[in-house]
């Protein structure tokens, strides 16, 4: 029986996805899991949103935040000396070579297990994940356009963050939702329940008519 089909959007600039990725495993096994590249920074612009970077108190928790998780679920982490980092190179490049889930792992372990800063030790990171390290980086319109794309076909789906998954029309964002998207595979029809249809029909005040 062939499992069920899901998406997973990231960025190599987040550390929850690092920690999503060590976490994945009860994932794996009952779904098909496509890693797909998207540009964060970019998907913050067409949401008009901040990341947690840009707020000082929240980069100050997202940290905390992190370390602690790291250390309750025992995986090795190491914040790189500069953060956030730029990240499109990298993202272009992930997407160019259709990077598998071997090259995504190797490529997060460079930045969160080791601390490394691909931006400025970019040979290094091309090593570190299996290419040559006189790998250009990408810059031709074509692979720009393929990100930009990307990450406005992520936006269309309901992505507004990293890491995220989208099963069966369904977001989950975040490395908290990984038992989330459990139990809606157990329960399929979970949204279509009273208490899920009735928060949509909740009156935001923000939002004018």
């Amino acid at each position: 029986m062939s499992k069920p089909q899901a998406d997973f959007y990231y960025d190599i600039i987040s550390p929850f996805t690092y920690l999503f990725l060590r976490l994945r495993a009860p994932l794996m096994e009952r779904l098909e899991l496509h890693p797909r590249p998207i540009f964060f920074p970019g998907l913050l612009r067409l949401q008009n949103n901040r990341g947690p970077a840009e707020v000082s108190e929240k980069r100050a928790h997202t940290y905390d935040l992190c370390i602690w998780m790291a250390k309750r679920h025992g995986i090795p982490m190491q914040f790189p000396k500069r953060h956030p980092f730029p990240s499109v190179a990298m993202q272009r490049l992930l997407l160019e070579r259709n990077a598998d889930w071997t090259m995504v792992d190797r490529a997060f372990d460079f930045v969160w297990a080791e601390g490394r800063d691909p931006d400025l030790e970019w040979p290094q990171f091309c090593a570190a994940i299996g290419l040559s390290d006189t790998t250009p980086r990408p810059e031709g319109p074509e692979i720009r356009q393929r990100l930009t794309d990307e990450t406005a076909k992520a936006a269309a789906c309901g992505v507004f963050g990293v890491p995220t998954v989208v099963l069966g029309g369904h977001v989950f964002w975040g490395t908290d939702t990984i038992a989330w998207v459990l139990d809606f595979l157990e329960d399929p029809a979970m949204f279509d329940r009273p208490e899920f249809r009735a928060l949509r029909a909740i009156e935001n005040p923000l939002i004018k008519p």
